[in-house]
C-alpha cells in the first residue's frame, strides 16, 4: 500500500523548515519501501499570530491532507495535535531528506 510524505524544506535537500513557516512542502510517495518525488506544493505561511495565522495553519494542513506523515525541523505542540487529529503524523527530524525518508520508511514497515 502506498502513502505520501510531506517534507518542509527550504532547499529540497534537507529537512530544515518549521511547519508554521514552510513556504512549500515537497511531496514524495512511498510504495513497497521505495520512494519517489511527486511534486512541490506552495504554501502561504502567516507572519503574525492572529486569526490570519490560524487560517494559514488550516490551509497548510489541508494542502497536505493526503499525506500520512510530515517531516519538519520544528513544530509547535498545538499544531502537532491538529495534524495528528487529521491523521497526519509529524516527525521532527532535521537531517538530509534522503536519510529522513529511510528512517521513516524503516519505522513504518
Amino acid at each position: 500500500m502506498s502513502y505520501k510524505i510531506a517534507i518542509a524544506s527550504l532547499d529540497g535537500k534537507f529537512v530544515n523548515e518549521h511547519f508554521g513557516r514552510a513556504k512549500e512542502f515537497h511531496i514524495v510517495e512511498v510504495n513497497e519501501n521505495k520512494y519517489k518525488y511527486i511534486e512541490t506544493r506552495k504554501n502561504a505561511p502567516s507572519k503574525s499570530y492572529d486569526e490570519r495565522h490560524d487560517y494559514a495553519m488550516s490551509e497548510a494542513i489541508e494542502r497536505i491532507s493526503d499525506c500520512r506523515f510530515v517531516l519538519v525541523s520544528q513544530i509547535g505542540p498545538a499544531m502537532e495535535k491538529q495534524l495528528i487529529s487529521k491523521g497526519i503524523k509529524p516527525y521532527v527530524i532535521p537531517t538530509f531528506i534522503e536519510d529522513a525518508l529511510q528512517q521513516i520508511i524503516s519505522l513504518n514497515k
